[in-house]
């Protein structure tokens, strides 16, 4: 059996100021976030080159953008296990030199599978750059402060995401996606030696654990009530915040709003700031929820709330050329980034890993299907005569991801209620 390990906050103090520590943990940890969130988004302004260039079909697109999402989701419990027995340091360095091999890859894809493939690798090679980031968290400050500086990694992944729509448009103007792509993987295994080289190593005095202690590590986590409460929640919201932001929020303007390249590309970096001043809003909300006493679930809710409010403006077209619904939709949009401190707070410090594993888990398998499942829903649809998708078709994909959102907020409401649990601070 692993060892039980202390908790950070009864830890012996790190032999380092405040500022040294957020330059030699939170800065690589954070630049790894970076490149996942600009991975994630790029394909809503590399997208339309693609389409053009190679001729895909929206199932085609679709599918494409979510093998990230697809292996990013498969490889969230190993990464957890392999957290909590090696560590973050070693597991994210690792991983992100697989996603910059895949991005390389990337460059020289002609077709659908090659670069479905080579997109599977990236999703892969970022699995663990969020939630290494979190055990790092874990790791290294107390637990009081663990919601605040886990907003604040989430902060740099929208500079990620922004990085990811107006930059990479202009520099689309320098040189092909390809291009693009060549650079991306040269930085990306750079991040990698700053993890490995800068970061300090802090590990729990555990041991190697037995298979079947794993195992039951891991179906303790996913026998959570608490999980399972947010589950459907984390699935849905996940779908149409990430599915939207990486492909279909940039195609939406082309065809719904009728914006060209550029404005469209500058529209996507609106919704992106507006993403970065929402994980800003959450940790503020954070840190006032633990100061005052207050459950965290209770802002999670309000921010769900709107978020919906905000989808539901746009499937109805209330503004379809204004820039202020796409920026409150990126506000929003990660109003359930408080479950990973609701759900690890409820289990033991050993088990963290695992824990922000699992719900991570659920919020890709959900970008997947929302994904494939978008892009299947515009193939139903006749295409318009530029060779865009019918407005109608963004009606039902995206009113149906909103219905099924409020089903997860009902579920959630009457699961929580019902299991009785003690709130989370």
């Amino acid at each position: 059996m692993t060892q039980s390990p202390p908790s950070p906050a009864a830890a012996p103090a790190a032999p380092f100021g405040a500022a040294r520590l957020a330059l030699v943990v939170v800065v690589p940890f954070a630049s790894g976030y970076f490149m996942s969130y600009l991975y994630r988004n790029i394909n809503a302004v590399v997208g339309r080159y693609l389409i053009e260039e190679l001729g895909l079909s929206g199932a085609d697109i679709g599918l494409l953008t979510a093998a990230y999402f697809f292996t990013f989701a498969l490889a969230q419990i190993p990464i957890g296990v392999m957290l909590d027995r090696f560590g973050p340091r070693r597991v994210n360095s690792a991983l992100l030199c697989v996603a910059g091999a895949g991005a390389v890859l990337f460059s020289f894809g002609d077709s659908r599978d090659p670069l479905m493939l080579a997109r599977a690798l990236i999703g892969l090679g970022v699995g663990g750059a969020l939630m290494s980031s979190f055990q790092a968290i874990t790791l290294w400050y107390p637990k009081e402060r663990w919601a605040v500086f886990n907003s604040i990694i989430m902060t740099v992944g929208g500079l990620g995401a922004l990085a990811g729509s107006g930059p990479v448009e202009a520099a689309l103007q320098l040189t092909t996606w390809r291009g693009v792509f060549v650079s991306l993987g040269a930085v990306t295994v750079g991040v990698a030696a700053l993890v490995f080289f800068v970061v300090p190593e802090r590990r729990r005095d555990a041991r190697a654990e037995p298979l079947g202690a794993v195992v039951r590590g891991v179906a303790r986590v996913f026998g959570d009530r608490a999980l399972w409460s947010l589950a459907p929640l984390l699935l849905f919201s996940q779908a149409a915040n990430l599915a939207i932001f990486g492909l279909w929020g940039g195609l939406w303007m082309r065809d719904v709003a009728g914006f060209d390249r550029g404005t469209a590309a500058l529209f996507v970096s609106y919704m992106n700031i507006g993403l970065t001043a929402g994980f800003v809003i959450n940790a503020v909300v954070g840190e006032l929820a633990q100061r005052r006493g207050i459950a965290i679930e209770r802002p999670m809710l309000v921010l769900v709330l709107l978020f919906l409010l905000v989808q539901a403006l746009i499937v109805f077209r209330v503004d379809p050329a204004a820039a202020w619904p796409w920026i409150a939709f990126g506000l929003f949009a990660n109003a359930t980034i408080f479950s990973y401190p609701i759900l690890a707070g409820r289990l033991p410090i050993a088990y963290s890993g695992r824990a922000n594993t699992s719900a991570n888990f659920v919020s890709f398998v959900g970008a997947f299907l929302g994904q494939y499942l978008i892009g299947w829903v515009m193939d139903l649809f006749p295409r318009q005569p530029g060779g865009g998708y019918a407005a109608a078709a963004y009606d039902y994909a995206f009113g149906g991801l909103l219905v099924l959102e409020i089903l997860g907020l009902l579920w959630f409401l009457y699961a929580h209620r019902r299991a009785g649990a003690p709130a989370a601070s």
